[in-house]
């Protein structure tokens, strides 16, 4: 087991799937300096034919992301901030994400698309935002947004070696966490969420960025107010595990989803329409969702930190949900 920080274990899985199958091709906007230090060294071990820049053009880069996974490439396709997502979105939306189908399944895409998403960095409005809804909607595509060091490593090796184009959201602000991660190969399924605490009284859902924000105010909670806290990290949300949320609200009877999509639409909308859909009988009162309100991201901290999932606003539902209600 070793201790290392978020954007090592995506370097690490990176260079294990690069060494597994010589298909595996890094491209991407400055994949060669790495920005981020997510693709550090990669171009000194494996060379300029399988690790190369591209134009910063998304629109180009899709396309060729495209191509070259449809010729047979597993593609690993960098495009920095997940912003730039809408700018290469006719590649995305129109070919990506349907030529499965319009082939009747004869080409695969096996296709991984990192992006670095989310607030709290000031890096203001065009390089904040969380498009889970935007994907999720596609039909086609697969989502994973990872919490923490293992869960970045074991989904991101399960993502390139899928034969679906997969969507790898780098939780923004996040790459210094630390974390354990097994010395084995850990592949980590699409589609599988992960209970990182157990509770009897209240379900906190989230995913990703704000996983560890929820998990210690799952502690506040149980110290302020008493109550036993499950956190159900969703880890994949195309292939969602509809299965974990609705079977941790059976035990609970109470759900709060955080996660930082904008609130219309988002992510935390889908999942408290499957919790009304599927475990309606099983609620004692109304889903609370936490999320960002529906605007463009400031750049102003001062302005910026208070829109964003935060300890506050979930105390605030936990409030409000056990208002006059005794949880035990």
């Amino acid at each position: 087991m070793a201790r290392i920080r978020m954007i090592q274990a995506i370097n690490m899985a990176l260079v294990e799937e690069m060494e597994r199958d010589e298909r595996v091709i890094l491209i991407g906007e400055d994949v060669e300096a790495s920005i981020f230090g997510d693709t550090r060294g990669l171009l000194e071990r494996f060379g300029p034919r399988r690790v190369r820049n591209t134009p910063i053009s998304e629109q180009t880069l899709t396309g060729m992301a495209v191509g070259a996974a449809a010729s047979g490439y597993r593609i690993v396709l960098h495009m920095m901030f997940a912003n730039f997502i809408y700018t290469g979105f006719d590649a995305i939306a129109n070919q990506m994400a349907k030529l499965r189908l319009m082939t009747g399944g004869q080409l695969s895409l096996p296709l991984t698309v990192i992006a670095n998403y989310g607030a709290g960095r000031s890096t203001a409005a065009q390089h904040s935002d969380t498009p889970f809804p935007l994907l999720m909607n596609l039909g086609g595509i697969e989502v994973v947004a990872p919490s923490d060091a293992s869960s970045a490593r074991g989904l991101l090796k399960s993502a390139i070696r899928s034969d679906n184009p997969t969507f790898f959201l780098e939780p923004g602000g996040r790459g210094g966490d630390m974390g354990d991660v097994p010395d084995d190969d850990i592949i980590i399924p699409l589609g599988e969420a992960n209970l990182l605490r157990d509770g009897d009284d209240l379900s906190l859902i989230t995913v990703g960025s704000m996983t560890r924000m929820t998990l210690q105010t799952a502690r506040l909670v149980e110290d302020e107010f008493g109550l036993s806290v499950a956190v159900l990290d969703l880890q994949s949300l195309v292939p969602l595990d509809e299965e974990a949320v609705l079977a941790t609200v059976a035990k609970t009877g109470r759900a709060i989803i955080v996660e930082e999509s904008r609130d219309r639409c988002s992510a935390a909308s889908h999942i408290a329409a499957l919790l009304a859909d599927r475990g309606f009988g099983t609620l004692k009162t109304a889903v609370r969702r936490i999320t960002v309100p529906d605007t463009a991201m400031p750049y102003a901290p001062s302005v910026e930190l208070p829109l964003m999932p935060n300890p506050d606003r979930i105390m605030g539902a936990v409030r409000d949900m056990f208002d006059g209600d005794n949880p035990a």
